[in-house]
């Protein structure tokens, strides 16, 4: 097996450290994987499982990569060279033991349920890498994706594909209507007010790309017809999220959340609402499954006419995960670029202020803008309760837990 990792055209769903532990379980050695006779015995820690601690020494029950679970390993402390891994399942153990009420000083040995809870806590972390790892093969955006539960076993979610744009719905067929501007500098020198003057609006950015105007108006971007090139200061929300996001589990019932790791100026581009465009017909039918289930993601585009909405349920990007707020820190706008097309603007995000790394990123469900010439995007969605019985458009109401000051104390 070894000697053909050359010649061999077979695609193979083992990463290259599996195939290297593979390797040393089977005692081969391979020149392409770098496994030789001098480090043949060198073995990876994959997690820790337990541990306990006498007079003399403290020892690790210690579970190998690339080896099954009956080959874990008691291993004294000095023996390990894992320091990350040990910081992170002292983290957990003390966390568990805090939950559990119990000191958190090291025990003796540890009760088998509060082991048991610590390997669980780290088949999950490793399944979490494995989703983040995706998510940031998948993205095309810059902002890198990170994810984290520190709160219960919940892994990644289930019948979620990330995709970086709209998806087409059955029946639905998107053309493009773009015309493109003829600016040198669109943002000094506009030729006949750039892409907004020919739809008869103005230029929604500033020459840092903060968005200056009052929510409620649309946002017209340069397009591909365009002259100006990519660092034109209209193109804004087509060069993707320009932050590194988490996604989070929360830890009052509002399931995952999205948390910013830079600091976010005021009326900045953050990320864009995108999922599967739909009829609204089509939002109908499926708001009635969804609201049994609990979690719906139906965002309708009602720019100028109720006629298409965005499902987020099973195809969405990391505003899927966006909780809803009372006091939001995100604005919705619309946005035109490739597509004039007004049923069908593209929904971004901005913040409304300044936005610390770490806080939580929110928007309003119910989001009301005074219009200036056209009604708001509003997004009609459930994330709490299962069992509703009313359809997406008329429903009861449904508990708020957002928790700020001006909490309205209902989602609908």
């Amino acid at each position: 097996m070894a000697e053909d990792l050359n010649g061999c055209s077979v695609s193979c769903k083992l990463s290259l450290d599996d195939l290297q532990a593979v390797c040393r379980r089977e005692r081969l050695h391979c020149k392409e994987l770098q496994v030789n006779k001098h480090n043949i015995d060198d073995y990876e820690v994959e997690y820790l499982c337990d541990y306990k601690k006498s007079k003399e020494q403290e020892l690790y029950l210690v579970k190998w990569k690339g080896f099954p679970e009956s080959a874990n390993t008691w291993e004294p402390r000095k023996n390990l060279k894992c320091k990350k891994l040990m910081t992170q399942f002292h983290e957990d153990m003390e966390r568990e033991l805090r939950r559990q009420k119990r000191r958190t000083t090291c025990p003796k040995r540890l009760d088998k349920d509060v082991a048991w809870i610590l390997v669980q806590k780290a088949k999950l972390r490793k399944r979490l890498q494995c989703w983040e790892a995706d998510l940031n093969k998948t993205r095309n955006h810059p902002g890198r994706i990170f994810v984290l539960n520190e709160v219960d076993l919940d892994g990644p979610p289930r019948d979620f594909t990330y995709i970086n744009t709209y998806k087409v719905g059955e029946g639905i067929v998107l053309n493009e209507m773009a015309v493109g501007c003829e600016c040198k500098d669109c943002f000094s020198d506009p030729v006949g007010g750039c892409c907004p003057g020919a739809s008869l609006h103005r230029l929604a950015y500033t020459d840092k790309g903060q968005v200056r105007v009052r929510a409620g108006e649309p946002i017209y971007e340069c397009n591909t017809r365009c002259s100006c090139g990519s660092d034109c200061p209209n193109r804004v929300v087509q060069k993707g999220i320009p932050f590194d996001l988490c996604i989070f589990k929360t830890g009052n019932g509002r399931g995952w959340g999205v948390r910013a790791l830079q600091h976010i100026k005021k009326n900045t581009f953050v990320m864009e609402y995108v999922g599967e465009i739909i009829t609204s017909d089509e939002a109908e039918k499926r708001g009635h499954l969804y609201d049994r289930q609990g979690a719906t993601y139906l965002f309708d585009l009602d720019y100028v006419e109720d006629v298409y909405t965005v499902d987020a349920a099973h195809h969405g990007n990391i505003s899927h995960f966006v909780n809803h707020s009372c006091n939001p820190n995100l604005q919705v706008y619309n946005v035109f670029i490739d597509n004039l097309d007004e049923r069908l603007p593209r929904i971004a995000l901005f913040s409304t202020r300044p936005i610390r790394a770490g806080e939580e990123l929110t928007f309003d469900y119910k989001m009301q803008i005074d219009p200036v010439d056209a009604e708001s995007t509003r997004m009609d969605s459930n994330f709490s309760l299962a069992g509703l019985p009313s359809s997406p458009k008329k429903r009861i109401r449904v508990e708020c837990r957002c928790g700020s000051d001006t909490c309205r104390k209902y989602l609908f």
